[in-house]
């Protein structure tokens, strides 16, 4: 019934995209109606999908060096039920939205707000966006990225009502999608809150810009008005992605092998081996650990693979060569979606977050928590086996974080803290440990301002393996710790400092950015939020060069309405 309701907005999207090639409007105005009509479009385009939505909050107070550092943090991850409007369904039954995100702030807002939450921020206006209820003037073009963009002011007119968004947004100018969206909502008072953001959509091919990154701040440490407002100033960044994940992946595999099928095989049985118990028990613990791998990328939760695992397997691969190990089956990396910091170890498969991947400082650092996973593996701490039945890895998508639990005992942490240890001191990283530990000592200075972002998802809690890296710098630990942190550089990275995502298909790469120079203290942000500034490109084509007739050039010499 669902595609039933979404095609006409599909073909009506289609149809837009072809008209706006083939007859190009001439006058600011006709620019403004091809936006509104499009952004209309889009709103019903969105329905028909169910992301994952991740939102993280940290509260900011003063501080004599650094002007502003955390001082707690909410966390919150779900999914959206975007065919009900901005509805969010939490990935655990007991926490709802209104205490998991908002928690001190949820007695201060309104029962209005507190459903939409930072969700509503992917839309210009729910309540509709259209000209009877708004003042839109072209200001000027402008690129983000490789797109060529229309800028605008957006004003909502007298007697709009409450809840009207007030700012500026950003216009591809091919088919006039809005791609990004900075202001607030009007109409904010003491018993509900509209907060300013910075809303970004992202190219997914196919004429589809999707909702992908949300920042917002609120108030300021030194402000007065901030704190007559009874709340404190904070920042957020709310990550949309899993648009396409469990829609057409099935489907193409079988039309690999249905192709591939057609192909003679080929008999090898003669030089076939029958498995021999211990075979038998490793290919049984393996296929526990793909069942629950398979089960968590079908929910978005972990990454196909890419790039990424493949710079952490080099990583692993470097610690087995020094230290003489030949593993089998042979040990696999993964990434968990989420920003939460967290490691742990499914089988032979060690799953980094993609959190903890963004802070850390270089690859002395990931070396020292893949040694510590290793360590699980060579000392064979298993997995439970009763993965292995697939009747085991069908469960409500809400009950996940409770079936799913691979946190280690005390013992087994302390013994792989131990073999970790044993394998750094045998690799090239040995010589690179004090960073690693500054990164260590940094993370327990922070520990208390940021709780949520260190409680993790499926294994233990980062404070459970602090010592890893503590174990690695154990032989020279005086050096690392008499130095501040300025003066050995970076201790750690602001979330979001590696990798990049795309919200489509999950695919993740990493992040290729500009040297950022030399850093004042309170520029380099250890484990903070940070705004989005995306570098926009187009997929699947490359931007075309200015075309005669465009629609900015008319609209550049055009008065503003």
């Amino acid at each position: 019934m669902r595609s039933r309701k979404i095609l006409p907005a599909i073909l009506a999207l289609g149809a837009m995209s072809i008209v706006a090639r083939a007859q190009q409007p001439t006058t600011v105005s006709e620019v403004v109606d091809k936006v509104v009509r499009q952004e209309q479009a889009e709103v019903e385009l969105l329905r028909q999908y169910s992301p994952l939505v991740e939102t993280y909050i940290q509260n900011l107070r003063a501080d004599k060096q650094l002007g502003a550092v955390p001082d707690g943090d909410k966390y919150f991850l779900g999914r959206a039920e975007l065919a009900k409007g901005v509805d969010l369904e939490p990935l655990e039954h007991e926490t709802g939205m209104k205490q998991k995100v908002l928690g001190e702030f949820a007695g201060f807002f309104s029962t209005e707000f507190v459903p939409r939450g930072f969700l509503q921020m992917i839309f210009l206006d729910t309540n509709g966006f259209d000209r009877q209820h708004y003042k839109i003037e072209y200001e000027r073009r402008e690129f983000l990225g490789e797109v060529r963009c229309l800028v605008f002011d957006v004003d909502p007119l007298p007697k709009a009502g409450k809840g009207r968004f007030v700012g500026r947004i950003w216009v591809e100018d091919q088919d006039f999608h809005i791609v990004r969206i900075n202001g607030a909502y009007g109409g904010s008072s003491m018993t509900s809150h509209y907060f300013n953001f910075d809303s970004w959509r992202v190219n997914a091919g196919k004429n589809q810009w999707l909702p992908a990154f949300v920042f917002s701040e609120q108030g300021s440490v030194r402000d007065e008005q901030t704190r007559r407002m009874r709340f404190k100033a904070f920042r957020a960044q709310t990550r949309l992605w899993g648009y396409n994940i469990g829609r057409v992946q099935g489907e193409q595999e079988l039309s690999k092998i249905l192709v591939e099928g057609l192909n003679p095989a080929n008999d090898q049985s003669e030089g076939a081996n029958d498995n021999s118990p211990f075979q038998a028990e490793r290919a049984w613990a393996r296929q526990a650990e793909e069942n629950v791998m398979e089960r968590l990328e079908r929910q978005g939760l972990i990454a196909p693979r890419g790039e990424v695992d493949k710079v952490l397997e080099t990583v692993i691969n470097n610690l087995e060569v020094t230290n003489n190990l030949d593993i089998q089956p042979e040990v696999r990396c993964r990434v968990l979606m989420t920003s939460t910091l967290e490691s742990f170890t499914i089988g032979h498969t060690i799953v980094l977050s993609r959190g903890l991947i963004d802070v850390l400082p270089d690859e002395a650092s990931l070396a020292a928590i893949l040694a510590h996973e290793l360590g699980h593996v060579v000392l064979g701490h298993r997995m439970d086996t009763q993965f292995a039945f697939f009747d085991s890895v069908r469960f409500n998508e809400k009950e996940t974080f409770r079936h799913f639990d691979f946190a280690r005992t005390p013992e087994e942490e302390e013994a792989a803290k131990q073999k970790g240890n044993e394998l750094l001191n045998n690799s090239p990283y040995k010589e690179q440990s004090s960073t690693a530990q500054l990164f260590l000592q940094t993370l327990k200075n922070r520990a208390k301002e940021i709780p949520n972002l260190i409680s993790p998802h499926l294994g233990d809690r980062v404070s459970t393996s602090l010592t890893i890296v503590a174990a690695v710098s154990s032989a020279q630990p005086s050096a690392a710790e008499a130095k501040p942190a300025a003066a050995n550089g970076i201790a750690a990275l602001p979330l979001g400092g590696r990798i990049k995502v795309d919200p489509w298909n999950d695919q993740l790469r990493m992040l290729k950015s500009k040297p950022a120079g030399i850093l004042a203290e309170s520029e380099k942000r250890p484990f903070e939020l940070t705004p989005f500034v995306l570098y926009l490109t187009r997929q699947g084509e490359h931007p075309s060069a200015e075309a005669p007739g465009a629609v900015a050039a008319k609209a550049d010499s055009e008065t503003k309405p």
